[in-house]
């Protein structure tokens, strides 16, 4: 039914609603508030706080009273009663309501306490006589609202649909699984989302949604896995002895999650299903020499390879170090990124696809039509919440199944990875290389700028480098670079005078921020300013200080990536946060970052503190939009969802029983609305 016909809403309303992304009932039910203000506790006149908001039942104890201090402003008083002293009612500027009340009348008001000397006041209170109470002695549901729309219009909307549609809502989930984890009915769970009988209901009731949520989008993901390991015959590799030989021959000794990660990727390329596979592994943990074993398989293999990055720098960075480590051998490797010159991304392009390029390494330029390979066995993202799951799926098409991996410094907590990477299996190199120095961090006020400055120039006159990084102004990247600007100019004409600075920014042309790394890498320079387009991927040894201004304004994960662009080199390394936040979050942060370099530490705190919001964009994953359950406050019940989920693929692949008809019915649902359609065997 057309949400035009629930009554209440009417046309006018209807494309007020869709505004909202409300076209449906369902969609109507499921829109659940964003916040609740709680009417329903009570309390007397001498019970009352200043400023808060209070529930009281009180009688009308005199006449009304109108004050006029100046032009075009009056104040209604009402005197009122309990039976623990005397109080007024007041409005502003509403002389009409002063016929609606007689000395007797006992009325029950919500409104927030005020005092005007000895006088206890509530002030623009809302109020109902005693009897059938809609407004007050509940819990009252605030809704997110669009132009036009307010919240009491939203509340008769949603009584109205409540009432006429909730019987035929029909129950989805299982009775025994509802019975074992003691979950609400569905039709409980809607009403008291939206008009909960008490605090205990109205968590009951969100829990029991973000659980059906997740559960379903969890089984959802979990199918279209089993379908791709299924159906998608990949490229079956086979096996390469000179592996071992070239592990032997590697300047280091793989790490051994390192070695397990590549078992693992070496299981996954010798079988005939496609490989998609997420690597995560924390800064410095060692990823690259995995994807360029993977690389040299493929290659071994008689198959072409391809990695794309998200900067130049960080491409350019990575076809360095594959071009070394395969120096020895006769691979062909190439760089393809929008600073070329159109002659030679011609020639590359025609030897790419005559293969005789068996490596290439590039930007998102690699997934443009002209780019075709002969025989591309292996695709390889790096960075990958820099992408979306478009661009990675036409990197994969650039060949007929190639295997897949997908590469992130971004630590992101196992159960939350089963969620946004949800086609993908998972490996995580969770240790460091050895002989890697942890890095010094220290978080100090805006008092102690002078004792940094000076321990940067002691560093650099041993000769290391440093890093700078300024504040980010999240509003406007312009603005963001206007105060990176700002900080670069005080710093050299002043304290840093004698030294040679270098500044980088994300609105510089690719070539001019190239020229800049190289400048930092081969020493010309001694210090970089930047925003924060240095946070992935730059590696250079001999820099061994990051500070970065106004720490607070950064999220956890950031400065933990940030930080992880120092201690790459055998010099111990410093990072120093400048923090200007006084609150107990901020504190709390900068405590984190100081006690632990474990990235994957670091992020489940981030999530913790940060609680909903971007910690991870879910659109760009391609996954459906949640309406009621929270990737980061319902952790809890996204693991137990996990687990249901496995529980019921394990025992039913296809969900073919029937006590998953509706569960089926409703994953299709979900899907379909992402722009997937889900086809179940």
């Amino acid at each position: 039914m057309s949400i035009q016909y629930i009554k209440g809403v009417g046309p006018k309303r209807a494309s007020k609603l869709r505004r909202l992304n409300i076209n449906t009932v369902e969609d109507l039910l499921y829109f659940v508030p964003r916040d609740y203000e709680d009417r329903s506790k009570f309390k007397t006149l001498r019970e009352c706080t200043i400023g808060e908001k209070t529930s009281l039942e009180v009688e009308v104890c005199g006449p009304p009273n109108i004050l006029r201090p100046r032009k075009n402003f009056s104040i209604l008083k009402i005197p009122i009663k309990d039976e623990s002293g005397y109080g007024c009612l007041v409005w502003f500027n509403q002389d009409y309501l002063r016929d609606r009340f007689a000395i007797g009348n006992k009325l029950i008001v919500n409104g927030k306490i005020n005092k005007m000397g000895m006088e206890i006041q509530i002030v623009n209170p809302i109020f109902e006589k005693e009897g059938n109470l809609k407004k007050i002695g509940k819990i009252m549901p605030i809704y997110p609202l669009t132009e036009g729309l307010t919240n009491n219009e939203m509340i008769n909307i949603m009584t109205n649909v409540l009432r006429d549609n909730l019987k035929k809502v029909e129950e989805f989930l299982p009775v025994d699984l509802r019975e074992r984890l003691n979950l609400l009915d569905i039709k409980k769970s809607l009403m008291n989302i939206h008009f909960p009988t008490n605090k205990d209901q109205l968590l009951r009731a969100r829990a029991r949604l973000s659980f059906e949520e997740l559960l379903t989008l969890q089984l959802g993901l979990f199918i279209i896995k089993n379908k791709a390991n299924s159906y998608n015959e990949g490229i079956k590799f086979p096996k390469v002895k000179e592996i071992d030989e070239f592990i032997e021959s590697l300047p280091f000794k793989l790490t051994e999650a390192q070695k397990k990660v590549f078992k693992e990727i070496e299981e996954n390329m010798e079988s005939n299903k496609q490989m998609n596979r997420l690597v995560q592994g924390d800064v410095g943990s060692g990823k690259t020499i995995v994807a360029v074993l993977a690389m040299f398989k493929a290659w071994k293999s008689g198959f072409q390879s391809v990695m794309m990055a998200p900067t130049e720098i960080l491409a350019t960075q990575h076809f360095e170090s594959i071009s070394k480590f395969l120096s020895s051998y006769n691979v062909k490797c190439e760089l393809l990124v929008g600073s070329i010159s159109n002659k030679r991304k011609e020639e590359i392009l025609k030897d790419l696809q005559e293969g005789n390029v068996d490596i290439i390494v590039g930007t998102h330029a690699i997934i443009q039509d002209n780019v075709q390979f002969k025989n591309l066995g292996l695709a390889i993202t790096d960075e990958q919440h820099r992408f979306g799951v478009k661009q990675r799926a036409a990197l994969s098409q650039k060949g007929t199944n190639p295997d897949v991996i997908v590469m992130t410094a971004t630590p992101i907590p196992r159960t939350l990875a089963l969620i946004l990477y949800g086609d993908l299996d998972i490996s995580i190199i969770d240790e460091l290389p050895p002989g890697r120095k942890e890095i010094e961090t220290y978080a100090v006020g805006t008092d102690m700028i002078k004792r940094v400055n000076n321990f940067v120039k002691k560093q650099i006159e041993e000769g290391r480098q440093a890093y700078i990084v300024c504040p980010l102004i999240e509003e406007s990247e312009t603005l963001t670079i206007n105060a990176a600007e700002e900080l670069y100019n005080n710093l050299k004409e002043d304290v840093f005078k004698d030294l040679n600075m270098g500044l980088l920014h994300g609105k510089m042309k690719a070539k001019e921020k190239d020229e800049i790394m190289d400048d930092f890498k081969n020493h010309k320079l001694d210090i970089l300013v930047s925003t924060t387009v240095i946070e992935v991927g730059v590696n250079v040894p001999n820099s061994n200080i990051m500070v970065i201004y106004n720490a607070e304004r950064f999220g956890l994960a950031q400065l933990h990536q940030l930080r992880g662009r120092v201690g790459r080199g055998n010099h111990q390394s410093y990072c120093i946060l400048i923090n200007e936040g006084n609150n107990k979050v901020a504190r709390e942060r900068m405590r984190i970052l100081q006690q632990t370099t474990d990235g994957f530490k670091i992020s489940e705190k981030d999530l913790e503190l940060r609680g909903p919001g971007e910690f991870f964009g879910t659109r760009q994953h391609g996954i459906p939009e949640l309406k009621v359950a929270n990737l980061f406050t319902d952790m809890e019940i996204l693991k137990i969802a996990q687990r249901e989920a496995l529980e019921i693929i394990k025992e039913d692949p296809n969900m073919c029983s029937s006590k998953y008809y509706y569960l089926r019915q409703k994953i299709q649902e979900m899907f379909k609305k992402s722009g997937k359609d889900l086809i179940f065997n």
